[in-house]
């Protein structure tokens, strides 16, 4: 362990290594649940789903451990599986696309291997430093609102209203009820640094909701899309095969375009949020070099692009590194050996997927209510007095998202609105040759949706 990860070079041992990635495993394990949830929207198995995110984890997180000596675990990234469900599928699904899902793994391995490509190139480094800042803090926000309406929506908090387009839910349901007393849950623990504080409220509130169920307040049926909150292990503990290299390059030939514009908007959101946090979560355990650069960063963005593509073909949305490593790394972390406890913990969760899977949708409204909490943080750095086509940009990325129901306007209107005024200043020269490309994307797309 001392030889391969260095620890008295860091500063760390073995016990301090060990209880840092159980932290970690901790703060982030709720993904088990959210995720099959989510992508559960698209069509796909929940069951396949929990395989498939639990072992892509385990594997990034392992790659991250053993190649980049890194203490930063990995695991399918919150808001990019949102738009892979809500943004990509749902709305192909309405297109009359059969299995949509098949279309968003096979644009998640193009993103992997354009990842790779540019990673192995060194492009990615420089690529984050071109795009205007005002937009990445604009996109990071309106990715945390739009998770934060989805973990509302599945809750009922939120409803559809026909005059005012939404409105709020009842407290009658046991539902809206819980979710409400989980949040409170959840920000309490987060006041007093809790560890793993998302998954005590995610488990709180199911808990709350299996009690609610035995008193017969939340009444069972699977008619109406209600489930028993009950783990059932009667038939011992099964695993569902991952949808395994389940891909559709047929679309990709016969609609180009559209499938173009849905690799790019993975593309640049995971581009962002995985430079940010990859930066974030080095500064806090002081990693970084004296330089303010980020050392073996292309292992480190290495690790998230080999990671993106394996979870391709298991069947989950984009891997990427998460935010809640910091939790570890605040805890002592400071070498992969970090990473090697999570990924191993991630091993172990396969055999508890009954209770992850019996886990309901209104139970992990809190973790995606705080997780959009904590991104749209980023808008308490965005400058709204700089230059109109910088302010512009950045607030249209951060409304579209949520008021449009999807994170690709969001970055379309963000994007495009940037450009176009830069060219109405005069200012064209300025504009870098990534917003260029991504303006030409985007105008493709809305001359496809008017055609």
């Amino acid at each position: 362990m001392e030889k391969f990860f260095k620890l008295k070079e860091h500063g760390t041992t073995v016990k301090t290594e060990v209880m840092a990635g159980t932290i970690t495993f901790l703060s982030m394990v709720y993904i088990l649940a959210v995720n099959p949830s989510i992508l559960s929207a698209s069509g796909m198995d929940a069951g396949a789903v929990f395989t498939a995110t639990a072992v892509s984890a385990a594997f990034a997180t392992l790659f991250m451990a053993f190649y980049a000596n890194y203490p930063i675990a990995l695991a399918s990234g919150m808001g990019l599986n949102a738009y892979f469900a809500y943004s990509v599928c749902i709305p192909l699904a309405e297109q009359g696309i059969n299995d949509p899902w098949t279309v968003a793994l096979t644009a998640v391995l193009v993103e992997g291997l354009i990842f790779i490509l540019l990673t192995v190139c060194k492009f990615r480094e420089a690529l984050v430093n071109d795009v205007p800042r005002n937009l990445k803090l604009g996109i990071s926000a309106g990715i945390g609102l739009f998770i934060a309406l989805v973990g509302l929506e599945g809750a009922g908090v939120v409803v559809g209203n026909p005059s005012t387009l939404i409105d709020l839910g009842s407290f009658a349901t046991p539902e809206m009820a819980l979710a409400c007393i989980g949040l409170l849950l959840v920000a309490v623990m987060y006041h007093y640094k809790v560890p793993g504080y998302i998954l005590w409220g995610i488990l709180g509130t199911w808990v709350l909701g299996m009690i609610a169920q035995a008193i017969g307040w939340y009444q069972v049926d699977p008619e109406a899309g209600v489930y028993s909150l009950l783990p059932d292990f009667s038939s011992g503990i099964t695993f569902t095969a991952p949808y395994f290299c389940q891909f559709n390059f047929e679309f990709v030939a016969s609609h180009f375009i559209d499938f173009l514009v849905i690799v790019f908007a993975f593309l640049f959101v995971d581009l962002f949020d995985t430079a940010g946090t990859l930066i974030g979560v080095a500064s806090k355990g002081g990693l970084l070099d004296k330089e303010g650069k980020l050392p073996r960063a292309k292992q480190a963005l290495m690790s998230d692009a080999v990671g993106t593509v394996f979870g391709s073909m298991m069947g989950t949305s984009t891997v990427t590194s998460y935010v809640e490593s910091s939790a570890g790394v605040a805890a002592g972390g400071r070498t992969g050996l970090t990473a090697l406890t999570t990924g191993v913990l991630f091993v172990v969760s396969l055999l508890l997927s009954p209770i992850f899977l019996a886990i309901p949708s209104f139970a992990t409204t809190p973790a995606l209510v705080f997780v959009g909490l904590l991104m749209i943080s980023s808008v308490t750095e965005m400058d709204f007095s700089a230059d109109a086509a910088s302010a512009i940009g950045g607030f249209l990325a951060l409304i579209m998202m949520p008021f449009t129901y999807s994170i690709a306007n969001g970055i379309m209107f963000g994007m495009l609105s940037f450009v176009i005024v830069r060219i109405c200043q005069g200012r064209a020269k300025e504009v870098h040759w990534v917003m260029w490309i991504a303006a030409a994307l985007f105008a493709l797309r809305i001359v496809t949706l008017v055609v």
